[in-house]
């Protein structure tokens, strides 16, 4: 584990002109492994976009949902899948990057 990630979790509330924003707050800071990380192209809409798809390999955290995210060096990741690696040893959160926000 030689990745210093933050799970966070975010708050939706209306802004005074009434429009819907997220605020992320972070829930845990711990040390992570990057098992698996690249990048697939597909056609969406009119162009070609590429998502990178990264999977995290934690100690066990009670709590984590698909609502979450996480963020490493400034990128969030949106978790896509969450895996439980034995009984409650880990887990295995494997996530889409979605750039500096």
């Amino acid at each position: 584990m030689d990745r210093r990630i933050t799970i966070e979790r975010g708050t939706e509330a209306r802004d005074a002109d009434g429009v819907l924003t997220t605020t992320w707050a972070p829930v845990a800071t711990l040390w992570a492994s990057l098992i698996q990380s690249s990048t697939s192209e597909f056609l969406q809409g009119s162009g070609l976009q590429g998502d990178t798809a990264t999977i995290f390999r934690i100690r066990w955290l009670a709590g984590v949902t698909l609502r979450d995210r996480i963020r490493v060096d400034g990128t969030g990741y949106d978790i896509k899948e969450i895996k439980e690696l034995g009984r409650r040893r880990g887990l295995e959160i494997r996530t889409i990057a979605r750039g500096v926000d």
